[in-house]
């Protein structure tokens, strides 16, 4: 039976192969504006926003929408990141707008995530402690620092933004939260331990967990697609750092300017460090496999100033080293669609390739295996 079925399966191989050949040649690398040379993984990029600072775009877990934060004039005039929602394919929403607010519009906004359910969605906002724009300063002693506003709590609400609830809150700084794929658990970074910690929320029991102690800034946390482990961005101050460190907390800020990428079994267990590199490591997400990992990275550009960040992938062992996009701007903030089909991320890169530094969210076809085209493909003038 089984040798007589090897002829058809021999021709049902060649016929995919064939297949896959013909949507390899239907791609056009004309028509690719915003492709770089070197960018083999990615194709038919789409620019989503056109303005402004718009980042953190995360995947409704049906890969249809996007949900993000922005401090874009035309569409948030209020000053401070606020949260809108839109279609991945760049189509208009089913009420005829392009973006839709589902945050107050009051506040600071930051670190938005659709919940498995499809239909409630999850952010943090300063908007009941502070509903006027809080100021976000970005030196301190000639430090590059982030703000860690201690009137950030978490939020959950429907995925129109109506009844609004507190979800995680209290004293300190409760935000950066992500939910697991299997629709169980919340990761976020908190301060409620005097030091930022990455926490777990059981969604099915209200139960908190602590997954980091170590002294250092730990954030940025998302699960593998699996939901057993978790990666994130952290530092680990040692001596005059770890003093520094702790100075800048108490004013409610970070530097981060020292942060390397770790993994750990979802409840904090295991705990190994991915990357040994200098400068900022950030913006981690799991690759589908779960054996490698996408993030952002200004480590190649520290000799020119650091200012350059890049996307790259790196094995959970620390080997494999891959840089991803080759823009010449910012590139950060990746996620792979829950289909692993598309990349999401944001950039400064440009059509006409000027300067610019508005931040804007695109979307990439993902491309796993790089054909002849791919690697032969040259910037587009």
């Amino acid at each position: 039976m089984i040798r007589n079925l090897l002829p058809t399966f021999i021709l049902l191989i060649l016929l995919l192969g064939c297949n896959q050949k013909n949507i390899n040649d239907n791609y056009n690398p004309q028509t690719d504006s915003l492709r770089f040379t070197g960018e083999v993984h990615l194709r038919n990029i789409k620019q989503l926003t056109f303005g402004g600072n718009n980042a953190e775009a995360y995947w409704s877990f049906d890969n249809k929408q996007l949900i993000f934060q922005s401090d874009w004039n035309k569409i948030n005039p209020h000053g401070c990141d606020q949260i809108f929602i839109m279609n991945a394919d760049g189509s208009k929403l089913s009420d005829g707008k392009q973006y839709r607010l589902v945050s107050t519009g009051k506040g600071r906004t930051t670190c938005s995530y659709f919940l498995k359910d499809g239909k409630h969605i999850i952010f943090a906002s300063t908007h009941a402690a502070s509903p006027d724009c809080p100021e976000a300063p970005m030196f301190a002693k000639g430090r590059y620092v982030w703000k860690i506003y201690s009137t950030y709590d978490i939020y959950m609400a429907n995925r129109d933004g109506s009844d609004l609830k507190l979800l995680i809150g209290g004293e300190g700084y409760d935000a950066e939260a992500t939910v697991s794929p299997d629709g169980r658990y919340i990761v976020f970074t908190s301060t409620r331990s005097g030091d930022l910690d990455l926490w777990r929320y059981d969604l099915k029991t209200g139960e908190y967990l602590q997954l980091t102690s170590e002294l250092g800034y730990d954030g940025g946390a998302f699960f593998s697609y699996d939901s057993q482990k978790i990666v994130w961005r952290a530092s680990r101050p040692k001596g005059e750092a770890a003093a520094v460190y702790k100075e800048l907390l108490a004013q409610d800020l970070v530097e981060p300017k020292s942060l390397n990428l770790f993994v750990a079994d979802k409840d904090g267990k295991n705990v190994k460090q991915v990357t040994h590199l200098p400068g900022a490591n950030w913006a981690p997400f799991f690759m589908p496999d779960g054996k490698r990992i996408i993030f952002a990275s200004n480590h190649h550009s520290l000799k020119s100033g650091g200012r350059l960040f890049d996307l790259f992938l790196v094995n959970t062992d620390g080997t494999g080293l891959e840089q991803i996009t080759f823009s010449g701007t910012f590139d950060a903030f990746p996620m792979l669609s829950f289909d692993g089909k598309k990349l999401a991320f944001a950039s400064n890169r440009r059509v006409d390739r000027k300067r610019s530094r508005d931040t804007n969210i695109f979307v990439a076809d993902w491309i796993e295996n790089p054909t002849e085209k791919d690697k032969n493909f040259k910037t587009l003038k």
